[in-house]
Formats: C-alpha cells, sequence, structure tokens
C-alpha cells in the first residue's frame, strides 16, 4: 500500500513518514507503538512493540521481519477498519486429529492475538506451535 503525498502528488512507501510513538495495527500482534525508526537503506525501517511486549521489524513497506509475505501486515491505527476483518468466535472446536487433515490440505485458519482469524502458514511459526502444544485447540478453525 502507497499513501500519496498531497504536496507534490507522489507517491511514497506507506511508513515513509513514521515517527517514533505513532500507534499502529498490527493484523497479527493487534495494538502496538513505534519505538524505533531507522534509516531507508537499513533493510528494516521501525521496530514496533506490541501490548504483549513483542518487538517486531518492519520495512518501510509494512512487512514483517519474520515469514514471507506479499502483503504488509501493519498500519497506522487511524487507517484500518476493524469491521472488515474476521474476528468472529469459533462454532466449532477441532480435534488434533482435524488440525493436522487441515493443516495438511492448507485449509487452517488460526486466531492470532490481536484476535483476527490468519491463515495458518501466515502465522508466526512459534507462537502456532505454542498453541498447538498448549492444546489451545478453540483458536483453530477450518477455511470458511
Amino acid at each position: 500500500m502507497k499513501r500519496k503525498d498531497n504536496k507534490k502528488g507522489n507517491t511514497k512507501p506507506y511508513f515513509s513518514k513514521v515517527k517514533e510513538g505513532d500507534l499502529i495495527f498490527g493484523l497479527v500482534y493487534g495494538k502496538g507503538k513505534v519505538i524505533n525508526v531507522y534509516g531507508e537503506n537499513d533493510p528494516y525501517y521501525l521496530e514496533v512493540e506490541y501490548d504483549n511486549q513483542a518487538s517486531i521489524h518492519y520495512t518501510i513497506e509494512g512487512y514483517p521481519n519474520w515469514g514471507n509475505f506479499d502483503t504488509q501486515t501493519i498500519f497506522y491505527q487511524e487507517d484500518i477498519n476493524l469491521f472488515d476483518l474476521d474476528m468472529s468466535p469459533v462454532k466449532k472446536i477441532l480435534s488434533i486429529k482435524e488440525i493436522i487433515k487441515l493443516r495438511n490440505k492448507k485449509k487452517l485458519e488460526i486466531r492470532n492475538e490481536s484476535g483476527i482469524w490468519r491463515d495458518y502458514n501466515d502465522s508466526p511459526i512459534d507462537y502456532r506451535e505454542n498453541m498447538l502444544e498448549s492444546q489451545n485447540f478453540h483458536l483453530f478453525r477450518k477455511k470458511p
């Protein structure tokens, strides 16, 4: 996503004007705050700390330093509409066998800490493994 610079009509990367202290909403971790902004030539441009104390680095376009993403995963809080995101409650708690079967078929979703349902493979490996090991099966569902 690019943000339009109204003064010159140019498009700039989404976070080109980010400052320390700006409020951010991440699709995985929820609310956060920018704690560091690095140089434009650095591979990761900003660092966000979330309410759960997770600290993640992002590119100037909003791509995290973990995973293989084709879309940005963070936004300025004032730019995101939570009504467009799926935060519905789970309708059926899956068994471990169902979870494994859906995972192998790439039809599994996991509820992230932000409360948003995301593709299982797009979630942090540590988070999804911890949820499986802790038997938090209510955080998994079949893709709608």
